[in-house]
């Protein structure tokens, strides 16, 4: 790795992490100053949300999550516009990025301190949960032609399909990241703050949109795979035991994919193989509770599951359109 880019990465981190750093310290009085539910009343029901939120609160949040998203949607047009070649160049639509997240943060975080309701008053958790695997799901898609989809192996998706993901998948990730930051007011519980640091850190790459910084195959996979150390220890600070699927689950698809596209020989990949194995068969072996093994394949499948339904989708699409395409016009009229 160049040292430019090493810096450039380097640059990015730190700028998370101080931006992490600003919730930690500005939002201490939030609880004091707001009626925050602070309750889980039923499944997938957010309970950092105001008892009585105010209109203020459902207008704000809304329209600053549509003046970033709007803003993050048109750099990247205008990007593609441009139709630039991959440099190691800072261009102009890299620090309009990087504009246009730094005012979403300020803007957000303003929001937080006069209003704090964000997103979550409108829309169910699931939504931001949804957004985030939908991410994971499609970068799967991208990434396959160059690793593989399970174990290396290659999966031939029409290109049509291909060239739909790679053109539009900027729009998608963009709308997935910038939903999720808006949904959540900037608290600085361990969750929050975890989970804006990971957002801060996926919000990096599309700084580096059509940077060959945001082709670096051990950058794209630390932030791939750095969902499983956030998802592990959000889970065990929430405290309901569901810790081990998110670690064993992530773990796997790191076995089963991520790993493949790296360069690794195949010993070493066969060794983490096995060494996942074993680690999984010991803890849930020692647990007490042998059946809950099952844990690991949970992730994996719908991960999986979800690539081929959108791919099924697509093709269906894609056949009726062509296949209308080919339907002659009725008699007396001419086709335009």
């Amino acid at each position: 790795m160049k040292k430019d880019q090493t810096n450039l990465y380097l640059s990015l981190v730190l700028t998370a992490t101080a931006l992490t750093a600003i919730i930690w310290l500005t939002a201490g009085s939030l609880q004091a100053r707001f009626d925050v539910v602070n309750e889980k009343y039923f499944a997938f029901f957010y309970p950092w949300q105001t008892r009585n939120p105010s209109t203020m609160a459902y207008v704000t949040a809304w329209l600053g999550y549509a003046l970033h998203q709007v803003a993050a949607w048109a750099t990247i047009w205008a990007a593609q516009r441009a139709r630039p070649k991959y440099d190691t160049r800072f261009r102009w639509f890299n620090w309009a990025m990087v504009g246009v997240n730094l005012a979403g943060f300020a803007l957000h975080w303003l929001q937080t301190q006069l209003w704090y309701d964000g997103l979550a008053i409108a829309v169910p958790e699931v939504t931001s949960q949804g957004s985030v695997i939908l991410m994971l799901v499609f970068v799967l898609i991208l990434e396959t032609p160059r690793r593989g989809l399970i174990w290396g192996k290659k999966v031939k998706f029409h290109k049509a399909f291909l060239d739909v993901v790679r053109r539009y998948h900027g729009y998608l990730f963009s709308w997935a990241l910038i939903y999720t930051f808006w949904y959540h007011p900037m608290e600085n519980t361990f969750g929050h703050l975890a989970g804006f640091f990971y957002m801060f850190a996926l919000l990096s790459q599309s700084v580096l949109i059509y940077n060959r910084a945001h082709l670096n195959k051990w950058w794209k996979f630390s932030l791939e795979t750095l969902v499983l150390v956030h998802g592990t220890l959000v889970a065990i600070y929430q405290g309901k035991g569901l810790w081990p699927m998110f670690l064993f689950g992530f773990a796997a698809m790191i076995v089963l994919t991520q790993m493949h596209g790296l360069g690794l020989s195949r010993r070493v990949r066969w060794l983490i193989a096995g060494a996942f194995v074993l680690g999984a068969g010991l803890f849930y072996g020692l647990s007490g509770e042998p059946a809950r093994i099952n844990e690991v394949l949970r992730i994996p499948v719908i991960e999986y599951g979800a690539v081929f339904l959108f791919y099924g989708l697509f093709m269906g699409g894609y056949g009726l359109t062509r296949l209308l395409r080919r339907v002659p016009p009725p008699a007396g009229q001419t086709a335009r």
